[in-house]
């Protein structure tokens, strides 16, 4: 999809937040915008910054700097227009415990109207969820259940998710994916935050990785080749000279184990094949570099930066 004013669902300039004490940035300067029809992953470790990107953006926390805008609204200006529009799915339960699931739906239903009931039925039967239990007496699982549905049940146009998985057995976690990709068929943006690497590669059609703050990679998951990023395993017949191999324009790392290295290399791969040539290699084998290897390169010390 063309990127245009008209299809942009999230869009997010120069956002900073500093909370007060701390030495550093909670975020810093983050620049993103996330189009409707999309999935975007958001990753990083606990304390990079995901959970309060996602605060900001549901105006629970003021920004220190910047702004934000879905839809074309200011999400501190304009927070109940806003909310209006978006579903979200706490990282954290906060549902009332002494409710039954039935009646914090029904609730949430008051605050939220919903439109289509058939579809909040459509979706207490896909995700098999205890409708009479009270939430308190729910395993985490079920719990997120709930959570789950109100979040999606009343169709909104940008879903904001942080960690959705949480607690969801393989079987209820396909069907979660599969709702979302229902979503996204129907236009809705969504934002997801997560640690699980497979699971965003599984449902997002782009990730941003970010790390102390600071969006370190954007990358589409449709085409991760166009990274750039290629990786050689390479069995020498004489030692390893590693310090050769980094000196190579366009290495990025290299990892050594005996008489093997693992080398990243970025760009044209002449320069690393023209060395190679040259040297006693007994074995060459090259790979695509996959999420898992993404994520590591902008995580592991000295990564790329943004």
């Amino acid at each position: 999809m063309v990127e245009t004013k008209n299809n942009i669902a999230i869009e997010i300039n120069d956002l900073s937040k500093n909370y007060h004490g701390m030495n550093k940035m909670a975020l810093s300067s983050l620049n993103l915008k996330v189009k409707k029809g999309e999935i975007f992953g958001y990753l990083g470790p606990n304390g990079a910054g995901k959970s309060t990107t996602i605060r900001l953006l549901m105006n629970f926390i003021q920004p220190s700097s910047g702004r934000a805008t879905i839809l074309g609204l200011d999400v501190v200006k304009d927070s109940v227009a806003v909310k209006r529009k978006i579903g979200y799915l706490s990282g954290e339960s906060a549902m009332y415990p002494k409710m039954t699931a039935r009646q914090y739906l029904n609730y949430m239903r008051d605050l939220h109207p919903v439109g289509d009931m058939k579809y909040t039925k459509e979706l207490v039967k896909r995700l098999n969820v205890e409708l009479d239990k009270k939430i308190g007496e729910l395993s985490r699982g079920n719990q997120q259940k709930v959570a789950i549905v109100q979040a999606l049940m009343h169709k909104p146009e940008v879903i904001i998710l942080d960690e959705p998985s949480s607690g969801l057995d393989p079987l209820m976690q396909e069907e979660f994916y599969k709702l979302l990709e229902e979503a996204k068929s129907r236009g809705a943006c969504i934002f997801m935050s997560s640690h699980i690497l497979g699971e965003v590669q599984r449902v997002c059609d782009r990730i941003g990785i970010i790390r102390e703050g600071k969006l370190v990679a954007e990358q589409n998951l449709l085409n991760l080749a166009s990274s750039g990023i290629t990786i050689f395993d390479v069995t020498f017949k004489d030692r390893v000279d590693q310090k050769a191999l980094k000196n190579i324009k366009g290495v990025q790392k290299v990892e050594t184990n005996g008489s093997s290295a693992t080398v990243h290399i970025q760009g044209d791969l002449s320069p690393l094949l023209a060395y190679l040539s040259k040297q006693n290699v007994s074995r060459l084998e090259t790979k695509t570099m996959d999420l898992e290897e993404l994520f590591l390169h902008y995580y592991q010390k000295g990564g790329g930066s943004k």
